[in-house]
């Protein structure tokens, strides 16, 4: 096609079979190299087939990275006949990679691929945890009619109209040709609900659990085996719906143009109203039969996500960080709200709002300041960081950093990590009015950067990256291991110093969106482990302790909720509270799970995490606010790091089998007021290193050990 179309232009035709052509044919994008060839033809049985797919994959991918950039070049697709050329490759290439992945995905041998789909009978892989229930959504929370929320297909003369203004052929002439869809591609084209019931994320108050949701909130109670009931939902559309708990105080996320300062139905319809609300809603939960709202903040670009900082403070202050990352409002409706206008410093992109909320009236909650956290410091320019596109060949389109998705405080060490867009910030919040950059990472192979977790210690952070926005199937066998993943930091002297990816490694399947989300610590003393939300790819347990290799070591999934369709779902957040595990289903509800003893975890390990309580503060999880956890001095956090010893060999079996004989007999000790005797022998218990590489780990570890064997001994005494 491409040689006709060339001569009939009398443009210039290189021979195809000629040297010069060989050669650069070789080198074409997609190309498998010498190497690569040399290692398939050693290959045998399923590694070669696993081998040659991977390679037809990137060879298929090459034309669609080829196409996009001609379409790069000026005028070069302007011609409707080579416009229709370039879209049938991409869409043909497209085809044959989505069936080659399904064909990779059958040759894996992780449970996890290729599971049964279905909405509430999908099939189920787990390993390592145990599932104690699922619940579904609230009446009131999903449509019965439509409860998976499928789209349908615009309408005919629509979807040509779109054809026609891209150059493309009509639906009729599509469907003359027998021509195929992607599954991204159909999903793409088609027309969802107006309302959303979709889940989001959660916050933890003592035995309260509250689950936001695009159409509002539930709020359940938690008993003594972990299982909540519901007690109250409240419908307050506006989405997304991430909340936080100050007290008796229930903030919530709200950036939907269809929001209404009322919690009504009916949405907003015109461009601006006094009516639609985007920003932050404040409610008293004091009464949790009756939440009330009792604050409403409007901001520019509505809010996101939300981060409580501070508060109360002594004179009844909370602070709290919008991040906003919807479209800017129309000045009609919010005064000072300018967009992006060349030279304009009033924009209200590249910032963050600083919002303060009086606890006793909360009807005065207000906008005190929106740094520009972002500007060049030397020239004050505001876009002071990314600005957007890729890093060179094979890399990553990365979005320009004018917003921040989240900001993960750590107020004992006046630090705050932000995941903004393009860019990984380590803030300074000594002031947390004034938020300052300490430090800035960029990563060539992330697309947005989502969410962050500090370690419970503070000297770590893990990033997230929401390549294709959540949405899109992301953890496909092709995809890169190291593009919508976790990206691992160590933070040392200030600085952010990068240690490794993680991707959740199972292949998913085109009907599944899948990327890095929302998760947090599980507190076993002595490791650092953390617990995630991978949308359809479910939920993925790994230990980072060595920054540089982190460990799967757990997991549950389930098929994707339509055989044959790609729709939103999966799990949003997957948070650790007080010994239990919490995923928000987006389409199918609640899930309450259990981490269960392995070869990676031990029995004393997970009944240690669940004694864990704040170093200050109350018996609160909020999303975006790190408290450091710690650990009474009991045998079973004892018991901990005599397992970890072991584990690394660092001590004598005999010596730990001494020992924790001792701490076996501290529960009847304790029970009869006291032994002093006991209490003499653990207090004088001295544990060596075996070897003579003692690693900082290791020390730690007996640090800590001894702590908490000193510990023991002073409750022992009567």
């Amino acid at each position: 096609f491409m040689q006709g179309w060339l001569q009939e232009r009398e443009e210039q035709v290189l021979d195809p079979t000629a040297e010069h052509s060989e050669h650069t044919h070789h080198n074409m994008i997609g190309m498998a190299t010498p190497e690569q060839m040399a290692q398939l033809a050693e290959s045998k049985s399923t590694d070669f087939d696993r081998l040659f797919l991977q390679l037809m994959i990137t060879h298929h991918d090459g034309a669609v990275k080829m196409v996009e950039e001609l379409r790069e070049q000026p005028g070069s697709t302007y011609d409707p006949l080579l416009n229709e050329f370039a879209s049938d490759v991409t869409n043909d290439q497209a085809v044959e990679i989505e069936r080659m992945n399904a064909i990779l995905i059958g040759l894996s041998s992780d449970p996890r691929a290729g599971l049964k789909a279905g909405l509430y009978d999908a099939g189920e892989a787990i390993m390592n945890m145990q599932l104690l229930v699922s619940y579904r959504k609230p009446l009131g929370f999903y449509d019965p009619a439509n409860p998976a929320e499928r789209g349908v297909d615009k309408p005919k003369d629509e979807q040509d109209d779109e054809a026609k203004m891209e150059g493309k052929k009509s639906t009729d002439e599509e469907e003359d040709e027998d021509k195929e869809q992607t599954i991204e591609k159909a999903a793409e084209d088609r027309r969802y609900p107006m309302l959303s019931f979709s889940n989001s994320d959660m916050a933890f108050r003592g035995d309260l659990l509250v689950t936001g949701s695009y159409h509002g909130f539930n709020m359940f109670r938690i008993d003594e085996e972990g299982l909540p009931k519901l007690i109250t939902s409240v419908v307050c559309p506006g989405g997304q719906g991430d909340v936080s708990i100050v007290g008796d105080l229930l903030i919530m996320s709200v950036e939907q143009t269809r929001g209404r300062l009322d919690c009504g139905l009916e949405g907003v319809t015109v461009d601006a109203s006094p009516d639609r609300f985007r920003g932050l809603r404040i409610f008293d939960i004091s009464d949790l039969s009756r939440p009330m709202q009792v604050g409403a903040v409007q901001t520019c670009r509505g809010s996101h996500t939300h981060s409580v900082v501070a508060g109360p403070t002594p004179d009844g202050k909370i602070l709290v960080y919008n991040s906003g990352t919807g479209r800017v409002r129309e000045e009609e409706e919010l005064d000072q709200c300018i967009d992006d206008i060349p030279g304009d410093n009033r924009t209200a992109l590249f910032r963050i709002d600083v919002i303060e909320i009086p606890v006793d009236d909360p009807s005065q909650s207000r906008i005190i300041d929106s740094p520009a956290v972002f500007a060049d410091p030397e020239t004050g320019v505001l876009a002071g960081l990314w600005r957007g596109g890729d890093h060179g060949d094979d890399t990553q389109e990365t979005n320009r950093t004018d917003q921040c998705h989240d900001i993960t405080v750590f107020p004992s060490a006046n630090l705050a990590a932000g995941a903004c867009s393009g860019n990984g910030i380590l803030f300074d919040i000594t002031d947390p009015r004034k938020p300052t950059r300490i430090d800035v990472v960029t990563d060539s192979g992330f697309a947005y950067w989502h969410s962050a977790t500090f370690n419970n210690e503070g000297t770590k952070v893990l990033f997230t990256d929401e390549w294709g926005g959540g949405g899109r199937a992301r953890c496909r066998a092709w995809d890169p291991l190291t593009w919508g993943a976790d990206a691992i930091y160590d933070i040392v002297d200030e600085k952010l110093e990068f240690r490794s990816h993680y991707k959740m490694p199972a292949p998913q399947l085109e009907t599944e969106n899948c990327v890095a989300h929302n998760g947090s610590i599980v507190p076993v003393p002595g490791r650092d482990i953390f617990v995630q939300a991978w949308y359809q790819g479910g939920i993925s347990v790994i230990d980072f302790t060595d920054s540089s290799n982190p460990l799967e070591i757990a997991y549950f999934d389930r098929g994707p909720i339509l055989e044959d369709e790609l729709i939103t779902g999966g799990y949003w957040s997957v948070y650790y509270y007080e010994g239990t595990i919490y995923g928000t289903e987006i389409t199918r509800g609640l899930d309450v799970l259990k981490l269960i003893p392995s070869e990676y975890l031990s029995a004393n390990e997970i009944a240690a995490a669940a004694m864990a309580y704040p170093v200050i503060g109350p018996r609160r999880f909020n999303p975006q606010q790190q408290v450091p956890m710690t650990w009474p001095a009991a045998p079973e956090v004892a018991h901990v790091y005599i397992d970890q010893l072991l584990r690394d060999n660092a001590i004598a079996e005999d010596v730990a089998e001494r020992i924790g004989d001792m701490l076996d007999q501290v529960t009847q000790a304790m029970d009869n007021g006291g032994d002093n005797r006991l209490a003499r022998q653990i207090n004088s218990s001295r544990l060596s290193v075996q070897g003579s590489n003692v690693d900082a780990l290791t020390r730690h570890r007996l640090e800590k050990l001894h702590t908490t064997l000193k510990g023991i001994a002073a409750g022992l005494r009567d």
